[in-house]
């Protein structure tokens, strides 16, 4: 790894005891940015650490041990209302605040113009990437905001590139890939106290299907999953279809058509409920998306569709649970997911 300065130039290795992390989205980035958290609190226990998230994504990073302070970004609403003077006043109170709180050491974690943009608000040395991994968002004039920047091998999973950019500015020993120090610091306890908040009245066992996404080339055909369904269902699980949207809520309607009484929709749930959900499932079935790699994140049993030949780069290898099936152009094969059920003794 070579790590580049641009500007001038400060020691990596000095006394840091406060940090920002600056992951802003997507839902499925955020939760493989979280293991980078534990990292640091392995080797620096006393290190505060807060984390700067687009707001929808703030209750679920309030989730991870070792977070002092989650701070909302509204990126996204600000655009739909940027003719709007409440926008630019809100905008203005953000910076402000976000000034207020000194940083030794500012870590975009994202990459693009948006994220070292809103960092370079914040009071404090910015450090981000220097380069683009494989298969990876990234705008290379982000180094301009840099004051320093670390090139990471091209090919690296998504999960190991920001804690090998973590473990390099904070002068740890590079971490080689491997199962035993990844830990996503989610608290089951608070997601599951989420969730029985709602007065849910779940079936038992469940198996959770993570069927809809806006990407239609990550789609798993509708006819597997009916199948797979009434499969399930026929050895005793029940099946429940979280929703996100109003497109998904239709979508889980009509596979709940298909699958009779045996399916259950549960309301829109928050992101610390639907994490809840999750842990209490007997296993994850999805496409490649945030709710399956919340999934993973929690090391259940996890069923991972990849369309595309690209698990090496987003799917969990962090616990024998989790299995991607993958069939690059295509999708992977019905018989192959019943195959892995009926190792999980669910089939």
């Amino acid at each position: 790894m070579i790590v580049k300065f641009h500007g001038s130039s400060f020691s990596l290795f000095v006394c840091v005891q406060k940090i920002l992390i600056v992951r802003l989205s997507s839902l499925g980035d955020v939760v493989h940015n979280m293991p980078l958290v534990a990292d640091i609190r392995r080797r620096h226990p006393d290190l505060i650490i807060d984390w700067l998230v687009e707001e929808s994504f703030v209750e679920l990073v309030k989730l991870v041990h070792g977070v002092r302070r989650v701070i909302p970004f509204s990126l996204r609403r600000w655009r739909r209302n940027l003719l709007s003077l409440a926008t630019w006043r809100e905008i203005r109170q953000f910076r402000r605040a976000l000034a207020t709180e000194e940083y030794d050491l500012v870590i975009d974690c994202h990459g693009l113009i948006k994220s070292a943009w809103v960092a370079s608000w914040a009071r404090g040395n910015l450090a981000g990437l220097g380069n683009r991994t494989d298969g990876a968002s990234y705008e290379w004039p982000v180094r301009w905001f840099y004051r320093t920047h670390v090139q990471i091998q091209p090919h690296t999973h998504v999960v190991e590139r920001s804690r090998q950019l973590a473990a390099y500015l904070l002068g740890d020993p590079l971490l080689q890939v491997d199962t035993q120090n990844i830990d996503f610091g989610i608290d089951r306890y608070r997601a599951v106290h989420e969730l029985m908040h709602m007065g849910l009245n779940l079936p038992s066992p469940y198996v959770v299907f993570v069927h809809a996404t806006s990407r239609k080339d990550k789609q798993w055909p509708q006819n597997c999953w009916i199948e797979l369904g009434r499969a399930l269902i026929r050895h005793g699980s029940a099946i429940v279809l979280p929703w996100g949207s109003t497109v998904e809520h239709a979508s889980s309607e009509q596979l709940a058509q298909e699958l009779g009484t045996a399916a259950f929709i549960p309301p829109r749930l928050s992101l610390p409920a639907v994490t809840g959900l999750i842990d209490g499932a007997a296993v994850t079935i999805g496409v490649d998306t945030g709710l399956v790699h919340i999934s993973a994140a929690l090391k259940k049993p996890t069923i991972e569709l990849y369309n595309f030949a690209t698990a090496w780069r987003t799917g969990g290898y962090w616990s024998s649970d989790i299995i991607n099936l993958e069939a690059a152009g295509s999708w992977p094969n019905l018989s192959e997911v019943k195959d892995v059920l009926a190792g999980f003794g669910l089939l």
